[in-house]
């Protein structure tokens, strides 16, 4: 089973100062292994690369994303015009919920076209949406 990683997820990983950071790096390495596939977003890692590089060190931020980048087991879906509408409506359907930010909609509207179910974050807008969506570590 897929798991898409969203930008807390990115930051818990690259962060040791995380406070969930030990939790989210075993969950992270033990997932990996069973099914090796996580997929993101070129929106989750625009937000995640901008916050990083703001908060570690150059170096630090910059291994950490260059791997990111080179893992045969992270799939980066791009947010082009069709999923940016997509998005868009959703953002629509959605105006009871305007503290959910556009990368998560954009990111949940890939999820729904993969079959993805579980999200590795923190935010409980995923579960907010009624679309079946875990979030995951617990």
């Amino acid at each position: 089973m897929k798991l898409f990683i969203d930008t807390w997820g990115w930051l818990a990983l690259a962060d040791r100062r995380e406070a969930r950071h030990q939790s989210v790096a075993k969950f992270y390495a033990e997932r990996s292994r069973a099914n090796g596939r996580v997929v993101t977003s070129n929106f989750v890692l625009d937000e995640f690369f901008t916050l990083l590089f703001g908060r570690r060190p150059f170096a630090e931020a910059s291994r950490f994303s260059s791997a990111l980048l080179a893992s045969p087991n992270v799939t980066v879906e791009l947010v082009g015009r069709e999923r940016f509408d997509s998005a868009f409506e959703l953002r629509l359907k959605l105006a009871d919920k305007p503290r959910i930010s556009f990368t998560d909609l954009t990111s949940m509207i890939i999820m729904q076209e993969l079959g993805i179910l579980d999200v590795m974050t923190a935010d409980d807008h995923f579960q907010q949406v009624g679309l079946g969506f875990r979030t995951l570590p617990e």
